[in-house]
């Protein structure tokens, strides 16, 4: 078995703002083993800032050919070796398994019909966020996303306002995703004006590593004296099994999202995924601003569990140099072009 790795830098098509800063370029490895006529591709993509992996681009394509020529030897994933480094555990497994599966003349992971998707808002000023939304709305979308923290709250707390006045729960599910804007002083007052709006769930509401009020939050809404919480970035360099099931012990959130370039890779969130649905957890999953390969690959693994909630998947057109797209969003749902 041989590889090969391939640095990609791409362009957002507008800045992509979140509370951590705005992203203006993306830059992506792509893997693929080849063996017997056959190859694999997944994509390695580390988030600056955020990923537990994230490092100077020298030292990871250090690590990540280092891990590809352990893979060509063993002809296997080391998933416990690489459990501290989830965007290159993705993009490897990804790869071996997509070679694996054309030698045998099979589709890689499963593929459905369709799956629902939620509409994704950036953060913006109130003018760009009002004409996302609108945009959204007329496409067909029936759950949306909204990142919130980077304007102030009452501006936020306006268009959340404006938006269930025309738009009732029946009609337009609502999500928010905070990442960890709030401060543990002020969330469970704004927590509780988001209630009164009926929003589905926040995401992330306090920055990470902060348990013990997180885990008053999350007790909170199990009172139903605020809106669910969803956590993402806490699950952020969680590797084992046993460190998973103390923070989902501990905080017991009403669900998780999961980032496989963030969590884990596919064999991580499977984990979590179990670990969860024992805890009666709910879930989700969404991309990690990936380009067209990575976001593929999330959307098979995640076909394979048939999935009724709305997933984070619809990030597809982010970017103006972008990989083939081998998804297509129609209405609200993801499919795949060759279901088209």
């Amino acid at each position: 078995m041989e590889y090969e790795v391939k640095a990609r830098t791409l362009h957002f098509r507008r800045p992509a703002g979140t509370s951590r800063g705005v992203y203006t370029i993306r830059q992506v490895w792509y893997v693929t083993f080849m063996e017997d006529g056959y190859s694999g591709t997944g994509e390695c993509a580390p988030l600056p800032d955020l990923s537990c992996d994230a490092m100077p681009a020298a030292e990871y394509e250090f690590q990540l050919h280092r891990f590809c020529k352990l893979t060509c030897l063993t002809g296997c994933v080391d998933v416990e070796t690489l459990r501290p480094y989830p965007s290159i555990l993705f993009g490897v497994e990804c790869a071996l398994h997509k070679l694996y599966a054309a030698q045998r003349g099979e589709e890689p992971f499963s593929i459905s019909e369709g799956i629902p998707i939620n509409g994704l808002i950036w953060m913006g000023t109130y003018g760009e966020m009002k004409e996302r939304l609108e945009e959204k709305l007329a496409a067909g979308f029936r759950c949306i996303k909204l990142k919130i923290g980077a304007i102030s709250f009452e501006e936020e707390l306006s268009l959340l306002s404006r938006i269930r006045e025309e738009y009732p729960q029946e009609k337009v599910e609502i999500r928010v995703d905070a990442n960890g804007a709030f401060s543990p002083q002020d969330v469970t007052d704004k927590l509780r004006q988001l209630t009164a709006l009926k929003i589905h769930s926040i995401e992330q509401p306090i920055r990470a590593h902060q348990w013990e009020d997180m885990a008053q939050l999350c007790q909170y809404a199990r009172q139903r004296l605020i809106l669910p919480i969803a956590l993402d970035e806490e699950l952020i360099g969680i590797h084992t099994r046993a460190e998973k099931e103390q923070l989902l012990d501990a905080i017991h959130p009403q669900y998780i999202i999961l980032k496989p370039s963030l969590h884990g890779g596919i064999s991580g969130c499977n984990e979590w995924i179990r670990l969860a649905e024992e805890r009666e957890i709910g879930w989700w999953a969404t991309s990690a601003l990936e380009s067209n390969v990575g976001l593929a690959d999330i959307a098979r693994w995640v076909a394979s569990y048939h999935p009724t909630m709305p997933q984070g998947l619809g990030t597809g057109l982010l970017f103006s140099d972008n990989t083939p797209p081998e998804t297509e969003i129609r209405g609200d749902e993801l499919f795949f072009i060759e279901n088209v």
